[in-house]
């Protein structure tokens, strides 16, 4: 496995993780919202920066679609 796809693999995971923490944050929090409002900040900004990884890796040709 290639360095890039780990990197993918653990960008995916770390938005994982921050959607649990909203969700956790989101039962535990009554009127405090400002813990689940940066959850959900980090985890839009992982997924843009995952959307990014991909696009580019298919562009430069690190990446490629299975062929049947």
């Amino acid at each position: 496995m290639s360095f890039y796809k780990i990197i993918v693999v653990i960008n995916l995971i770390l938005v994982l993780i921050s959607l649990g923490a909203g969700a956790v944050f989101l039962g535990k929090d009554g009127d405090n919202d400002t813990r689940v409002l940066t959850a959900l900040t980090v985890r839009i900004s992982l997924s843009i920066s995952l959307l990014a990884l991909l696009v580019g890796g298919y562009y430069f040709g690190l990446i490629a679609p299975n062929h049947f």
